[in-house]
């Protein structure tokens, strides 16, 4: 039963894919079909945009569906909860709407298929799980492209990284872009009492002095670097960045005197959108990049299969990446259930 127990020191988890078609929605399936054993473990389920399609709606190429089990809570829109292929009853519906309708909480009857959409923005997303949990023991959200940002240990406890042949024919490179955000999960912390401090600030940028103390520079964004970037180190060459860390502030960094003397600090790896090739030059100079909250990576499933039709030998895949990282790694389709 891999990895499955340790789900249970958790009260949600997020499932994040690399790409879309790497096989998160299996590993939900996974999940679900494993903690059905623990007879005393209520799980819900939602997702971050639909989830649960047959057809994927941007690659046209087809995809499991999610499969649930008797007393299974699941979160799902209006529009969306007639095509479920299993008998339910409804416990909420929400006062919000998305562009589906409102949101249905309902406990399945039966085996079968549903299909997913939850919140759709991560203050909604913390409101739902908190809800959930008052009747259950597990939260499980299944996500959705480019929305790694709702993996945030802000918002879930720990998290299923699902890889493989959608990033690449080469088995070097799924390594190696599997690797990073391993390595971006990694960060190290900022100091606890700092983390108390900048945890309430959510924008702009701020310099921290040798003492602790937060400046606020009056950057609106670090997507105004260019009107700011003489500005950006005038008090400190600590910074904290409640936005985005981008390729623009890693190219100025590149313009400074000792690299090794700066440090970023972030909220959490989703919140590092600078690229490989930037970051690791930072990194590898000196400077320091911290993170206020850590992210609990349990474990990476990997597709082999990639949209395209080609297929790479499983083994080498997970033989390379279990070379570089030290976590359970997995062909679901290889377990036997």
């Amino acid at each position: 039963m891999p990895f499955i127990k340790d789900l249970l020191q958790y009260k949600s988890i997020s499932f994040v894919g690399m790409d879309k078609n790497a096989g998160k929605t299996e590993a939900l399936n996974y999940v679900l079909s494993r903690l059905h054993s623990f007879n005393n473990v209520k799980v819900s389920v939602t997702s971050i945009g639909i989830d649960g399609e047959t057809i994927d709606q941007v690659t046209d190429t087809s995809k499991p569906r999610v499969f649930i089990y008797p007393e299974n809570t699941f979160v799902t829109s209006e529009q969306l909860y007639p095509k479920k292929e299993i008998f339910a009853s409804i416990t909420d519906v929400s006062e919000a709407g998305t562009t589906l309708g409102r949101l249905i909480t309902a406990q399945s009857k039966t085996y079968g298929n549903v299909m997913l959409s939850g919140p759709t923005d991560s203050t909604w997303l913390k409101n739902l799980i908190k809800q959930l949990l008052q009747q259950n023991d597990l939260c499980l959200i299944d996500g959705a492209l480019s929305r790694k940002s709702f993996a945030s240990p802000s918002i879930t406890d720990a998290m299923i990284l699902s890889t493989g042949a959608v990033l690449s024919a080469s088995v070097e490179k799924i390594t190696q872009k599997t690797l990073f955000l391993y390595n971006m999960t990694k960060l190290p912390e900022a100091p606890h009492e700092l983390t108390k401090q900048l945890s309430q600030k959510h924008r702009g940028v701020f310099a921290i002095t040798p003492e602790g103390n937060a400046v606020d520079l009056n950057i609106p964004s670090m997507l105004m670097l260019d009107k700011y970037k003489d500005k950006i180190f005038s008090v400190s060459r600590t910074l904290y960045i409640p936005g985005m860390i981008t390729d623009k502030l890693i190219e100025l960094l590149k313009t400074q005197n000792h690299p090794e003397e700066f440090t970023l600090i972030t909220k959490d790896f989703t919140h590092i959108f600078s690229d490989e090739l930037n970051t690791y030059w930072f990194l590898n100079k000196g400077g320091k990049i911290m993170c206020l909250y850590k992210t609990n990576l349990l474990a990476i499933t990997v597709n082999p299969v990639s949209p395209q039709g080609f297929k790479i030998e499983s083994e080498k895949i997970l033989s390379s990446l279990r070379q570089k990282i030290p976590l359970p790694i997995y062909n679901i389709r290889n377990i036997n259930l």
